[in-house]
């Protein structure tokens, strides 16, 4: 058992994530590495200050933009488009370990009267026409029909038939979103943007067992310390409930894919992946990292277990978007404020895109942080870079947010 102080589960953490010290992740390729480390980093269409994905990578990608990411999806087609943790962006060479989720679509999609008809005339219809949306696709009425990712058998209903069709194609790999308009979705045939071999390789772990196990570990390498427990950071993975979860554990323990840690004030064992052990090692020396400033998006992998994140750096989180308005203790889209090897406080900013103008409406800082000038310098470069992100030439700071 590797036993570690608060302080070094902190300084793993942030190294891990490439949020301490200077960048490790640069440019488009270092995108694509961040997004290959966590396996999938979580799409969210709420466009406050930028979308959850691009906020993600914001915060440790050096000269990110979203172009950056735009050009990942549907240029270079290194990163895909589907579910994972919930709707997410992964690497296209993932795309074989997901085979079992596809084939759930089909097999549930074939329970659908009048579904498989509609798929054929659509699949034609994008073979001769290119790309399109669901207000494109000349296919009119609503259909029984629920997404099929995610579908339990016990729900029916009406939908629009157009958006139905091409979200069901979707789910079985047929399509794929070629770009978006927004949040709106635009699909060509997967054929045409992913190459052949993926597209015809089987899945490489058909058993349960080793996929759960693949997926857990991924998990692991996501958030970068992880307990066996119950957690946000196990959404979207099928068939894993407590006990394949342990089995999974024991498995990569018994491999020595996984190391388990103590951490001092936690009850719980945690777990990294054997692979990170060199990261460990530095954040457990005396070597200093140069201190950052980051804004962290809601849905970060670094907040997947927010009890985690409370348990070592007592910070207590809540993503108040879905809160009643009269019942948020700060606001709608709130993001934690990074400072050092611990969060200094919530930031309020939203962008002004008609007036190229980012508003820093609100800070909170947490007990014990003072405002000093290298905390306020921090904040003015971290906010000058989320203004650049949002293409927003001017910050406009509130009275409460002033440097």
């Amino acid at each position: 058992m590797i036993e570690l102080t608060a302080r070094q589960a902190r300084r793993f953490l942030l190294l891990h994530h490439g949020l301490l010290g200077p960048h490790r992740f640069v440019g488009k390729d270092g995108a694509l590495a961040f997004v290959r480390q966590a396996g999938c980093i979580q799409f969210d269409p709420v466009n406050i200050c930028g979308r959850n994905a691009e906020l993600t990578l914001q915060s440790r990608v050096k000269g990110f933009m979203r172009e950056t990411l735009d050009a990942l999806l549907y240029e270079d087609r290194a990163l895909i488009d589907y579910p994972d943790k919930n709707l997410a962006i992964l690497p296209v060479e993932d795309w074989p370990y997901m085979e079992r989720y596809r084939a759930r679509a089909r097999a549930c999609g074939a329970q659908f009267e009048g579904l498989a008809a509609l798929e054929a005339q659509t699949l034609d219809y994008i073979a001769a026409h290119g790309p399109v949306a669901s207000d494109e696709l000349p296919i009119e009425g609503s259909i029984v029909w629920h997404s099929a990712i995610h579908w339990s058998g016990n729900w029916h209903g009406q939908s629009n038939a157009a958006r139905s069709v091409l979200e069901q194609l979707y789910s079985t790999g047929a399509l794929v979103v070629h770009h978006k308009r927004g949040t709106r979705k635009v699909y060509d045939l997967a054929s045409r943007h992913i190459a052949p071999e993926l597209l015809s390789t089987p899945d490489p772990l058909p058993e349960e067992p080793e996929h759960l196990a693949w997926r857990v570990k991924r998990r692991i390498g996501a958030v970068g310390l992880l307990w066996n427990r119950a957690s946000d950071a196990w959404l979207g993975i099928l068939g894993m409930r407590a006990p394949e979860r342990t089995a999974a554990f024991e498995t990569l323990l018994a491999r020595g894919e996984i190391l388990p840690v103590r951490v001092e004030g936690v009850r719980d064992a945690l777990y990294i992946r054997a692979e990170d052990e060199p990261t460990l090692t530095l954040a457990r020396s005396d070597a200093r990292c140069t201190p950052r400033c980051e804004v962290i998006a809601p849905l970060d992998p670094l907040m997947w277990d927010r009890k985690l994140i409370r348990a070592l750096f007592g910070f207590d989180y809540t993503w108040e978007i879905y809160t009643p308005a009269e019942k948020r203790k700060f606001g709608y889209y709130v993001l934690p404020l990074l400072w050092g090897e611990g969060f200094a406080g919530r930031v309020e900013a939203v962008a002004d895109a008609q007036a190229s103008v980012l508003r820093v409406r609100h800070i909170w800082l947490e007990d014990g942080v003072r405002r000093t000038k290298a905390l306020d310098a921090a904040l003015a470069g971290c906010m000058k870079r989320l203004a650049r992100m949002n293409g927003c030439g001017e910050i406009v700071w509130a009275e409460d947010g002033q440097r």
